[in-house]
């Protein structure tokens, strides 16, 4: 299979190559035209030349032409390709070159002749009669001989012989030198392509790392070689996660399971009796480490965009009236004050996920506050409606800020094991939002409270 640099350097050099022999056909046979027209152009001038030069040897006074004169201006002509004669009006024969030098005229006719074939024009001697007048009265006949249509002599021969040359010459320099631009072009070409052929296939073997330095003139080129290393970023960042996963999930699970096990073996071993307490702290782990897995399987399908959401249309209002009322229990036991700005907000969105990301909003604002209020509000933003969930509980630090929705972060202050769950659930609402085409975000400052906000 040929390569693709010598394919784009064939196709570029055949290119040029065609072009330039139809332009050089071109340039040669418009040269060739205007040559000839000017050939032409110089045997009519010369014609009456020869006619006028005749006329000037003529003697009124005697009726008689000076020969002597003729016969050094006819062998002059005859040497230029013209072979004259001249009659007088009574058809008698004046001068005729053929019997001055019958040996010289048959010498330039054959020169001519050959010269014109070697140019590859054919044709033949073809006579032309003039009529010489002086004093408005015809004086003579003169017979002009010339090889027809047209013919070069040795100084037109010899300029075309050259123009033809130098032709040939360019068209092969551009020739040599298409089929080097070609070379460069294909190679330039080629190399970036070669560059994501073999960075594909580094990637495929398993080196993420690798990116093609995005120095391209050429667009296509450009967002070639943006895509290549877009693919590589986005596998390094798929490997990364998956990393990250299995050493989260194992770091959530280490604990629970050690302490299951340790508790059935030492209940299995005698050391402990199986009673209802110890029985029900077991399932109790249990129960958190299925819910953990439920998380992370719900979260995993967020991330890799293969939830499907079920939108209908409903009132973003009630959804949020029932969720409040669900933690009015909770929010009553701790002393803390519920409030709500609910006016009619109607949305399409999936219910149920949407009050997902709701409940692990309040689950969070009503377990990190001890006392004052948590506040739910709606307001209509310019194509969405924002929901913001405040609360009065011991905030944020600053530098926890950016972190918070992450997955499986925690602050070791305050949100860890004994009062928070695994960490994910501020991940799963972000990209169930995100889902939905919507943004999540919060506000706090440590110990005054924060504010999230869900446009959605």
């Amino acid at each position: 299979m040929i390569s693709l640099r010598n394919y784009l350097t064939l196709v570029y050099a055949l290119f040029i190559c065609v072009s330039v022999f139809v332009l050089s056909i071109v340039i040669n046979s418009f040269a060739g035209k205007l040559f000839s027209d000017y050939i032409k152009d110089t045997i009519d001038t010369r014609n009456r030349e020869i006619i006028q030069t005749f006329t000037d040897h003529y003697d009124p006074r005697s009726g008689r032409f000076d020969v002597v004169s003729l016969e050094a201006m006819g062998m002059y002509f005859m040497h230029q390709g013209y072979i004259i004669s001249l009659e007088d009006m009574a058809g008698n024969l004046v001068w005729d070159a053929r019997s001055c030098d019958m040996t010289q005229c048959a010498m330039v006719a054959d020169t001519i002749v050959l010269r014109m074939e070697n140019h590859q024009l054919n044709g033949a001697f073809e006579n032309s009669r003039y009529t010489l007048t002086y004093g408005g009265s015809n004086i003579a006949q003169l017979n002009i001989e010339t090889y027809g249509p047209f013919f070069y002599s040795e100084s037109e021969s010899a300029f075309l012989t050259a123009l033809n040359r130098f032709l040939f010459a360019a068209g092969m320099i551009v020739t040599l030198l298409s089929i080097v631009i070609s070379i460069i072009l294909a190679t330039a070409l080629s190399r970036p392509i070669l560059q994501a052929a073999d960075a594909a296939r580094r990637i495929a073997g398993g080196n993420r790392t690798i990116r093609i330095p995005d120095k391209q003139g050429a667009r296509e080129l450009h967002e070639l070689s943006q895509a290549v290393n877009e693919l590589a970023a986005a596998l390094e960042e798929g490997e990364r996660r998956q990393k990250r996963l299995t050493s989260d999930i194992a770091h959530e699970l280490r604990t629970p399971l050690t302490t299951l096990q340790g508790n059935v073996e030492a209940m299995i071993d005698g050391v402990w009796k199986p009673t209802p307490e110890r029985l029900a702290s077991c399932h109790e782990e249990v129960i958190r480490l299925t819910k953990l897995v439920e998380d992370l399987n719900t979260l995993t399908n967020l991330e890799w965009d293969t939830l499907t959401l079920n939108k209908t249309d409903f009132d973003l209002s009630k959804l949020l009236q029932s969720t409040v009322e669900q933690f009015m229990p909770a929010a009553q036991e701790k002393g803390i004050s519920l409030k709500v700005n609910l006016p009619a907000s109607p949305i399409t969105a999936d219910y149920d996920r949407l009050k997902q990301v709701f409940i692990n909003l309040l689950s969070n604002a009503i377990k990190y506050t001890d006392c004052g209020n948590v506040t739910v509000d709606i307001e209509r933003g310019v194509q969405n409606w924002a929901v913001t969930v405040a609360d009065t509980g011991i905030g944020i630090p600053e530098s926890e800020i950016p972190h918070i929705f992450e997955r499986f972060y925690r602050s070791d202050k305050s949100r860890n094991r004994s009062t928070g769950g695994a960490g994910i659930g501020l991940t799963i609402a972000t990209a169930i939002v995100a889902a939905h085409g919507g943004s999540i975000s919060v506000e706090s400052e440590n110990g005054k409270g924060s504010v999230f906000t869900v446009a959605v």
